[in-house]
């Protein structure tokens, strides 16, 4: 019971974690699942619908787990080549 309710916790409180360019768009549930550790152990200092938590989850972001980014690049939240030049410069 435990789990289901914190996982649903963190996916209402990602609901707005990985915004898009667009604002008006909503952030998939894959994305909201997949980032939802990433959110917690990184960035959830940040209230989930405020603009600091895309800030901080930017800043972080090869931090970011491998299902988070593989989640974020399959919604379109961010680029392949954008990824792979952060690798690259590592």
């Amino acid at each position: 019971m435990t789990t289901i309710r914190t996982i649903l916790a963190a996916a209402l409180a990602l609901g707005t974690l990985a915004v898009s360019v667009n604002e008006a768009s909503a952030t998939s549930l894959a994305v909201k699942m997949a980032c939802a550790q990433d959110y917690y152990a990184h960035c959830s200092q940040h209230q989930p619908d405020s603009p600091g938590v895309r800030k901080c989850m930017r800043a972080v972001g090869k931090n970011l787990s491998k299902g988070c980014i593989s989640a974020l690049v399959a919604a379109g939240e961010v680029s392949k080549s954008v990824v792979e030049k952060k690798v690259a410069s590592n």
